[in-house]
């Protein structure tokens, strides 16, 4: 009895938690699949009756989808590609020298609000004319991108024997060639772990690219944005554009779970 008792509290649990977020995107992809009369009828309509996929048409005929879908991976990807040539050497050298000033320094940096930087990046790329800019965008990103990986990386690093790599040196190896040889393979979980992390929070900011994209930079999360109106909101296209832009990151999501699961415990439970 007791344990049916612990079962049951902990599907209600999860019920409580989960059926928010599953009502929302539920009630997002009937309102995708419905026409506008029925997505402002009273009482509401939940399930489309015939369903349509006009406003997925809509959306690519009547917005430069296209455009702003090739901007996103050229940021997130810059982004993500940046920060792990950068984040990766710097996540070892700071688990191997036992930094823990530089590894708290990281941490404030990934719990700081990218509308800290905002205003400073602004200012720097009025001045250097960046504004609007792929490059300024995906210079923006890496301040979400290189903390996240660094993060995860310290912790994976300081699983990694460091016998292995002394052993290496002992043969000749120098540090370069530990990391590389010994120590970067070992790690290959944690660098896939931090890329999809990183590839995520990059992919659904959407700040960065209101306030310093441009017209024919802007992203896929700011292009749904900008297109609310004030005198309009055509409800279907708006959520199919949202549901879109969601696609890629709940795919990466669904199929990564086990890994995102993991890099996490190993950024949280590493030593020290």
């Amino acid at each position: 009895m007791n344990r049916f008792a612990k079962k049951l509290g902990f599907w209600a649990s999860v019920f409580v938690l989960v059926s928010p977020a599953v009502l929302v995107f539920l009630w997002m992809i009937s309102l995708s699949l419905k026409n506008e009369l029925d997505n402002t009828a009273f009482p509401p309509v939940f399930i489309p009756n015939p369903p349509t996929l006009k406003n997925y048409v809509d959306v690519f005929a009547q917005n430069n989808f296209g455009l702003y879908l090739w901007n996103s991976i050229l940021v997130t990807g810059g982004a993500v590609l940046i920060g792990l040539l950068v984040g990766v050497p710097a996540g070892y050298g700071i688990a191997r020298g036992k930094a823990h000033k530089f590894a708290i320094l990281i941490l404030v940096a990934r719990m700081t609000p990218a509308l800290s930087y905002l205003i400073p990046l602004f200012l720097l790329f009025q001045i250097t004319g960046l504004v609007g800019s792929i490059t300024a965008l995906v210079i923006t990103h890496l301040v979400i991108t290189i903390p996240i990986i660094v993060w995860i990386m310290i912790g994976y690093f300081e699983n990694v024997p460091i016998e292995l790599e002394d052993a290496s040196r002992i043969d000749g190896a120098t540090t370069w060639q530990a990391f590389r040889h010994v120590a970067l393979p070992l790690a290959k979980p944690g660098i896939v772990v931090g890329g999809i992390l990183a590839f995520i929070f990059s992919w659904n900011n959407f700040i960065f690219s209101v306030v310093l994209g441009g017209k024919a930079s802007r992203t896929l999360p700011s292009a749904v944005y900008n297109s609310l109106t004030f005198e309009q909101i055509s409800w279907g296209p708006l959520a199919a554009a949202a549901l879109l832009v969601t696609l890629p990151v709940l795919l990466v999501t669904v199929i990564a779970q086990r890994q995102i699961v993991a890099g996490l415990s190993a950024g949280g439970l590493k030593d020290g």
